[in-house]
């Protein structure tokens, strides 16, 4: 089952692929998601060594959805967090050695500005 985020005019839609057309399953406010399409039917299950940072994009009733990367996607078990992360936010997602989910504010990454 492929499953996808829409993002616009500020609505956040989760979407499956039904006979080759999409259709909306659940329509909630965007919360901070920036606008866009994500594939997250191409998600990878969290590597629990390593820390993920990024945007949390969705939580539904099983798993969490981040975005790591351009186009990268990595999905958490619900179960694992305390207490679930904001959409839109970007977090810091680490594991204890109970496997039970660390969430922490993501260092901003270095970005190039011009100098006037």
């Amino acid at each position: 089952m492929k499953q996808r985020l829409v993002v616009m005019n500020g609505q956040c839609a989760m979407q499956q692929e039904d006979q080759g057309k999409w259709r909306n399953v659940k329509v909630e406010k965007a919360r901070g998601v920036k606008p866009g399409i994500y594939n997250i039917f191409t998600a990878n299950k969290a590597d629990k060594t390593k820390e993920h940072a990024g945007v949390i994009l969705f939580a539904d009733k099983t798993t969490v959805y981040q975005q790591v990367g351009k186009g990268l996607y990595i999905t958490h078990e619900r179960a694992d967090f305390a207490k679930l992360p904001e959409s839109g936010e970007m977090k810091s997602i680490s594991y204890s050695n109970e496997g039970k989910a660390i969430v922490s504010e993501a260092a901003l990454g270095q970005k190039q500005a011009r100098k006037i």
